[in-house]
């Protein structure tokens, strides 16, 4: 059952195996995750929730974190459910289509994630660089064009990515040593070249990773030469307590996904297979996890409209 020998076979469903090697503890593993996936679902709906409720709140830097936020929220929960039914009831088959709209959406969804954190930087670097300008260049119609631009530019190159994985022929094993169905695992079961679809993943890295991250690297490399300017110690300390958050969320982010980049292309010899499933896992449910934390920790405003916010239901009982 688990082993097609027919193209035909092999493309009308895939085996999401979960874990290689620890098939012996997937209840034990799926324990921290679901946890993980409840305290995240239970953040981001949270944070969204108070950020349409606090007017003190409707500002740019919240309009984009709202956006972080719902982006936490589908991807995760693009994935997270399907594993967890992996782990407690075995339930392993995915269909063939269904893997592919899997797919799109994880490396979609990841895409505007990272477009969003790179957003969040150029908000910093406006708000520190040029604070008197601040509130006329990023108005709600300029916030929302962005956001916009954004999503549309993660939707549209994901697009091709189903299109690619199903003009391969699958005359190979058809068990998926994953726990979802990622682009690079899926086409590593394909029978012919994927050279096209690995110049394409390649593409959109350099399209979305690099660029993001360059864009991030200069508007902090401004940040840091306008803060060390300052001549109050106190200013520069407010200052860089504005993107400790947002550097946090970075960190968060993008160290395991470099991490499942790298060892997909050229890590696969070195690396433990079960390793690199449980990183990819974190690497989608990390930031929706901890960014709330992060944000409702380091950020005064958010402490405040929380306390506000319960100070405001306890006197209306």
């Amino acid at each position: 059952m688990l082993v097609s020998n027919s193209s035909y076979e092999a493309r009308q469903y895939f085996i999401l195996n979960g874990i290689p090697g620890l098939e012996a503890v997937h209840v034990w593993i799926s324990l921290p995750l679901c946890t993980m996936y409840i305290i995240s679902l239970v953040g981001n709906l949270g944070l969204v929730y108070l950020i349409y409720y606090e007017e003190s709140l409707h500002r740019p830097m919240y309009f984009f974190l709202a956006m972080l936020s719902l982006i936490d929220l589908f991807t995760c929960t693009t994935t997270l459910p399907n594993a967890l039914f992996i782990f407690w009831f075995k339930l392993k088959e995915i269909n063939f289509t269904a893997c592919l709209v899997q797919m799109f959406f994880v490396h979609g969804f990841t895409g505007v994630e990272s477009g969003v954190l790179m957003l969040m930087a150029l908000d910093r670097y406006v708000a520190i660089c040029y604070p008197l300008r601040y509130a006329t260049i990023l108005t709600n119609p300029v916030i929302a064009k962005a956001g916009l631009a954004t999503f549309l530019r993660g939707v549209l190159l994901m697009i091709p990515f189903p299109f690619l994985v199903k003009r391969l022929p699958f005359c190979r094993s058809n068990i998926i040593s994953h726990t979802y169905c990622d682009h690079m695992s899926v086409v590593k079961l394909s029978c012919a070249s994927i050279k096209i679809n690995v110049i394409y993943g390649l593409m959109v890295a350099l399209l979305i990773g690099v660029f993001d991250i360059c864009c991030i690297s200069v508007s902090y490399t401004m940040i840091l030469r306008a803060v060390v300017s300052l001549s109050s110690a106190d200013a520069r300390q407010k200052a860089f307590s504005t993107c400790t958050a947002h550097i946090s969320a970075i960190i968060i982010t993008y160290v395991p996904a470099f991490f499942t980049f790298f060892t997909h292309r050229f890590g696969g010899h070195t690396i433990p297979p079960s390793l690199h499933i449980i990183v990819a896992n974190l690497y989608l449910l990390l930031p929706p996890t901890l960014n709330p934390i992060v944000y409702g920790m380091k950020t005064k405003q958010i402490r405040d409209s929380i306390i506000k916010f319960f100070h405001d239901e306890k006197g209306l009982r």
